[in-house]
């Protein structure tokens, strides 16, 4: 899956995630239970609900066990933001279950 509109290359995951977040993706969620969700007031959404518009890709530099991957997710409300998750052997495999339900777009 590779999906970097206008060919946004980041060297950082703190440097995607500043970027996005200034082009609207304010939400950080996060997975349980099944669903996606948000903190910061309890939204809370199924895979039906979301879609992925963006998927960053990052490998540790000192550890190549440190991969993460970063969605920018739009939800049905028109709410926006990032889930964070690592891949390879420390991904969390029903959140990759999860993700891959999730419809893929472009924004």
């Amino acid at each position: 899956m590779k999906l970097n509109p206008q060919d946004r290359n980041y060297d950082t995951l703190s440097e995607a995630m500043n970027d996005l977040k200034k082009r609207g993706y304010t939400y950080e969620f996060d997975f349980k239970e099944n669903n996606i969700y948000s903190n910061s007031d309890d939204k809370e959404f199924s895979s039906n609900e979301l879609k992925i518009v963006e998927v960053h890709r990052f490998e540790g530099m000192s550890n190549p066990d440190d991969n993460t991957i970063l969605y920018a997710i739009y939800c049905a409300d028109g709410s926006k933001g990032v889930l964070v998750d690592a891949y390879g052997m420390y991904a969390d495999p029903e959140k990759t279950k999860f993700m891959a339900d999730v419809e893929i777009v472009s924004e």
